[in-house]
């Protein structure tokens, strides 16, 4: 054990001294999503990113602790909403403490053109920047910190970077970077001139793409896999060369922006005028400035339940399955004559029989059956779900909904009286607030709760209760060092999340006097 620590000791202190020569730089997460290709694990307000899929892990997660390795800076875009489980889930991460965080929060999506922009514009001119998505899986760290190295040389001398993967198979869910080797000489970490990008094919061009790497030792065709690294005067010279209204836009919403020493808040009058265009059209497909990186890094961008199946560890049957949640006991399918599926689960036991090429994924609200190779039509099924006011919302959160001081489950939703189960956070509170439609009556069940109504405050401990009355100002705080757990019952003839209004709050959401001033 001794020689181990003394080991791992060494390896940091040699990882350290490598950051610190060469790879001083800034990791760029892009957290958006919409929740759609992995429904119904990831909704919007918790898009896959989030979800603790790998040993309870999340994608983004480990996006931050493989980019540990290489930068000392951080930037987060994302939707606001989503501020808090960024934040929640960087605090699990270890050895974080002299890493400098930063979070940039946009109103409205105008995807990664302008997000990237925005980034830029708030570091120095000269700073390398590494671009990643937040929901990539990236297996082979070692070559990864190569490629990455091989990026930022040419970065330094102001190329566009990109990252190449060599495809294993015809994809037809990736965009494509045609690229051309100078003096038959392709290797894995040397820079390839771009000669064009193409978009997802069919499975025909895929094909034709597949053969080509086959039969040419110079042109390549490989993944987009959306990742880049520039400096960012680099990229805002050529954004403002080739997509000007994109740039002066972006200028506009970031000098009109909230900005303290670590968040950045755009104005959403700002954001919306921002044309919506991604990098590759707005800067990559027009520079002469661009090389690729051919990058093997046993890469996988996650973007189906197809490419979530071929990464999983299988049986003997080749079955895979997931608990994502690990607050229940794990329950592994019971299964006759059954090979090659794919079963995510949170409680329920699954059973089955002669199942064949499935993919079964049951959450507590919703669940989906698709066959394997199917499971591009998941975004369609969802695009129907949300054209259906009855059950929109299903698209949106799961019955579970996480808060920044805790969460709470919905147990039963009814016409004139909804059912929840609340857990705060020791220390934690919520916002002080009162609704128009509907009472409350609270039972704690676990914990010590104090609450405050109207002039009031009292400790109610297990097993005892309180009731607010319609219209009643009222706080629920956690003053104990466990979570507090209540039983909370909602009636009233609409009983809604927006049916709140709040007065104050620890958490930056808007209250009536911020609203008043807006």
């Amino acid at each position: 054990l001794s020689l181990i620590l003394r080991f791992k000791k060494i390896i940091y202190y040699v990882n350290q001294s490598k950051k610190d020569e060469v790879f001083c730089m800034l990791n760029l997460i892009l957290c958006g999503g919409s929740g759609t290709r992995l429904w119904p694990v990831s909704r919007e307000l918790f898009p896959k990113q989030f979800v603790k899929l790998f040993d309870n892990q999340s994608l983004f997660e480990l996006t931050v602790t493989r980019n540990m390795l290489l930068c000392n800076k951080f930037i987060t875009i994302s939707n606001k909403e989503h501020k808090f489980y960024i934040k929640e889930q960087i605090e699990t991460i270890n050895d974080i403490e002299n890493i400098n965080f930063k979070y940039l929060f946009e109103p409205v999506g105008r995807n990664t053109a302008p997000a990237i922009a925005l980034a830029c514009l708030s570091c120095d001119e000269d700073e390398i920047i590494l671009v990643t998505p937040s929901d990539h899986i990236i297996n082979d760290n070692e070559n990864y910190v190569k490629s990455v190295e091989s990026a930022v040389k040419y970065a330094k001398d102001d190329y566009l970077v990109t990252f190449g993967i060599l495809p294993a198979y015809a994809e037809t869910g990736y965009g494509y970077i045609e690229a051309e080797a100078e003096n038959d000489n392709f290797k894995f970490g040397i820079g390839l001139n771009v000669i064009s990008f193409k978009e997802k094919p069919d499975l025909k061009t895929a094909e034709k793409y597949i053969a080509q790497n086959k039969n040419n030792k110079t042109r390549k065709y490989f993944w987009n896999s959306g990742m880049f690294c520039f400096k960012a005067k680099t990229y805002l010279n050529e954004l403002k060369k080739h997509s000007p209204e994109i740039y002066e836009k972006s200028v506009i919403a970031f000098n009109n922006a909230q900005n303290s020493s670590t968040e950045i808040d755009i104005n959403y009058d700002d954001m919306i005028q921002i044309p919506s265009n991604s990098i590759d059209y707005a800067v990559m497909e027009k520079s002469n400035n661009v090389v690729v990186i051919p990058s093997d890094i046993k890469w996988n961008d996650l973007g189906s339940f197809d490419s979530l199946y071929n990464m999983l560890e299988k049986n003997e049957k080749g079955n895979a399955f997931i608990n994502t949640d690990k607050s229940y006991k794990s329950h592994q399918p019971v299964l006759l004559d059954s090979k090659n599926n794919m079963f995510i689960t949170s409680k329920r036991l699954i059973a089955g029989a002669d199942l064949e090429d499935l993919m079964v994924v049951d959450t507590r609200d919703a669940l989906l059956i698709t066959k394997r190779n199917s499971s591009q039509k998941v975004k369609d099924i969802v695009k129907q779900i949300q054209d259906k006011p009855e059950i929109k919302d299903l698209t949106k959160t799961h019955v579970k909904t996480n808060r920044p001081w805790g969460s709470y489950t919905v147990l039963d939703d009814e016409p004139g009286y909804k059912i929840k189960t609340i857990t705060v956070k020791p220390g934690k509170r919520l916002s002080l607030q009162k609704h128009f439609h509907r009472s409350e009556h609270w039972i704690v069940v676990k914990g010590t709760a104090l609450v405050t109504i109207g002039n009031k405050t009292e400790t109610v401990r297990p097993n005892e209760s309180t009731y607010i009355k319609i219209g009643e100002l009222h706080r629920l705080e956690n003053p104990g060092k466990v979570d507090l757990i209540m039983v909370e019952v909602q009636v009233g003839e609409y009983t809604e999340e927006d049916d709140i209004v709040r007065y104050d709050d620890d958490f930056d959401r808007k209250t009536e006097s911020e609203k008043a001033k807006k």
